[in-house]
């Protein structure tokens, strides 16, 4: 049976500890809360009384429980004030030598049975119990910012931590309303460990100007359902303290892509620490604020709104799968004329059946009038020779992701179709370029990535290669914005953006599961419940398919060379034993028995 704990020590009133203080104090617990100096005081009292002062405005707290709940919580600056406490909890800066001291000192203050607990994200908590006299009583307790709002709780065992203490600690933590999740004493534990390889690989991106910084979050945000994109993340995390964290996981794990990006250490150098300072990789109206006052809401990389688009008013979409199928219907519900070019009669028609299936099920939930969806379905002509194509404006390729059948379908397409037309791939991962080759007039071959289901999801991935007109560019903007759809603009390279950050964060995870470290489920809990993420890596894994995000890993690593995109064994060996996802009914998890 788990101990009863009813006093705790919180030393450090930033944001973090004001925040786990407030967390306890609201949970019945009696705080004893330390800071440095009275100036100290200050700052995490006004913290507590700001934060408690909006759950009140916010109706999650009355004026009673405010009450109460600030005069739990007594203020002083001696460690010496700990001595009777049941646990401390130790929220000061990620130093080691600053944290280990202040272990060294608790260590003769409190009793022989009194918890010690690091709330350090990156530190190791093995490295701070030896300068303890009872490494056996110490553990992380890894809270997520903001601490009241957040429900993970990363619990951090040594190899030397008592069991009963690991107990204690977890249904501590669920007595707080949190989730814990129980792990092995490493950089990064698991959601930073996943998380920051991500935001690095997002700030090596837009140092090297593949991307703008406003086109790597909304890709993020609109592609993958993320709740911020990587860099307005790290503007509320702080630079300064990302880059601690990316170096400690580097010198543990001698990975090079968790060795932070130089423009990291230029930003910091320069000040520029993120919403705290009022300046990162965006400008805020003050310190502390969230307001953004130097956004671009059009991206700059296409230069488009300085070029004419070419008009468009006759779409073709070749293939009949379920994305083409998605995208005519984006187009005709949008008031383009779509030819649908199919192989044959049968498939066009099945690929129209399933169009107006589509239509009836938005009329159905009120989201389309029956004479919208009627006039939508009467813009779409099926076709299957070519030559039907001649006069369209645009055409979208969505067939297989093959290179030589789009290769194929390019060339037809270069024979058929009116000069001046705009030619575009829905490839996910081919390079763009090789499908213009096979054509006489690459400057009008781009690619144009919708994500699935296209009627659904906004985000459009424009892509330019070497070769690609401006006005083209232009042109698909133009398209995409009366399509009712969201650009981001990027270059031909695998994975674009939104893959290109995506996979290999989802490879980390296998490698994660791969090493012991920690169980899928834990893992997925820990980046939903702690990052805020729609899905699970294991999750989202299944629903994608196991063989086609090994197809998509190995295209990134067979571009970059990159020894820490290499697919991890243990997704090579599932799909070669046919674990497939989802749609086989076992990949990481098993779904037959659901």
């Amino acid at each position: 049976m788990a101990r009863e704990i009813s006093s705790v020590g919180v030393i450090g009133l930033g944001t973090m500890g004001a925040g786990i203080a407030e967390v306890l104090a609201r949970s019945g617990v009696s705080v004893v809360a330390v800071e440095i100096d009275d100036d100290g005081v200050h700052r995490g009292r006004g913290h507590l009384e700001h934060s408690t002062e909006r759950a009140v405005t916010g109706g999650k707290l009355d004026a009673d429980g405010r009450s109460e709940l600030l005069d739990r919580i007594r203020y002083t600056t001696s460690l010496a004030e700990l001595s009777d406490v049941d646990l401390v909890i130790e929220a000061i800066p990620e130093n080691l030598e600053a944290k280990s001291d202040v272990f060294a000192q608790l260590d003769k203050i409190t009793g022989p049975d009194t918890i010690f607990v690091s709330n350090t994200s990156s530190l190791s908590i093995t490295e701070i119990g030896v300068h303890t006299a009872r490494p056996g009583k110490v553990v992380g307790m890894h809270f997520f910012n903001p601490a009241p709002i957040l429900k993970l709780v990363e619990i951090v065992r040594t190899v030397v931590t008592e069991p009963e203490v690991v107990t204690d600690v977890v249904a501590f933590a669920e007595r707080l309303g949190k989730t814990p999740v129980v792990i092995g004493d490493r950089a990064g534990f698991i959601a930073n460990a996943l998380l920051f390889g991500y935001l690095n690989h997002a700030v090596r991106m837009y140092e090297q100007r593949y991307a703008t910084r406003e086109d790597l979050d909304a890709a993020m945000r609109f592609g993958c359902g993320y709740p911020m994109g990587p860099l307005a993340l790290l503007d509320l995390i702080g630079l300064d303290t990302a880059y601690e964290i990316l170096d400690t996981m580097y010198h543990q794990s001698r990975n090079r892509l968790h060795a932070p990006a130089p423009l990291l250490k230029q930003m910091i150098t320069a000040g520029l620490l993120g919403r705290k300072t009022g300046q990162g990789f965006y400008t805020y109206d003050e310190p502390d604020s969230p307001t953004v006052t130097d956004a671009v809401t059009k991206s700059t990389v296409s230069k488009s709104d300085t070029v004419v688009p070419r008009e468009v008013r006759k779409v073709g979409v070749v293939g009949t799968g379920t994305m083409a199928t998605g995208i005519v219907e984006v187009f005709a519900k949008r008031g383009y004329e779509v030819i649908l070019r199919a192989r044959s009669a049968e498939k066009a028609a099945a690929s129209v059946a399933r169009v107006k299936k589509s239509l009836d099920k938005a009329v159905v939930k009120g989201k389309l009038s029956e004479e919208d969806a009627a006039a939508a379905l009467g813009r779409i002509s099926p076709a299957v020779e070519f030559e039907e194509l001649a006069d369209v404006d645009l055409v979208v390729e969505a067939v297989a992701e093959d290179l030589a059948v789009k290769q194929a379908v390019f060339a037809a397409l270069d024979d058929v179709v009116k000069p001046g037309a705009v030619l575009a791939t829905t490839t996910s991962s081919l390079p763009v370029i090789e499908c213009a080759a096979a054509t006489s007039r690459p400057s009008d071959v781009v690619g144009v990535h919708f994500f699935n289901p296209a009627p659904v999801m906004k985000l459009v991935e424009v892509v330019s290669t070497i070769a690609t007109a401006p006005d083209v560019i232009a042109t698909v903007d133009a398209v995409c914005a009366a399509a009712g759809k969201h650009p981001v603009h990027c270059g031909d390279r695998a994975g674009f953006i939104v893959n290109a950050l995506l996979f290999p964060y989802l490879n980390d995870a296998v490698k994660m599961l791969e090493a012991h470290y920690a169980e899928a489920d834990d893992i997925d809990t820990a980046m939903k419940v702690g990052c805020g993420l729609p899905m699970g890596p294991f999750e989202l894994l299944d629903v994608v398919g196991l063989d086609v995000s090994l197809a998509i890993q190995r295209t990134l690593y067979n571009e970059f060379r990159e020894e820490g995109f290499a697919p991890a064994p243990l997704l090579e060996h599932l799909v070669t034993a046919g674990r497939l996802g989802r749609k086989t009914g076992k990949g990481f998890k098993d779904y037959s028995a659901r």
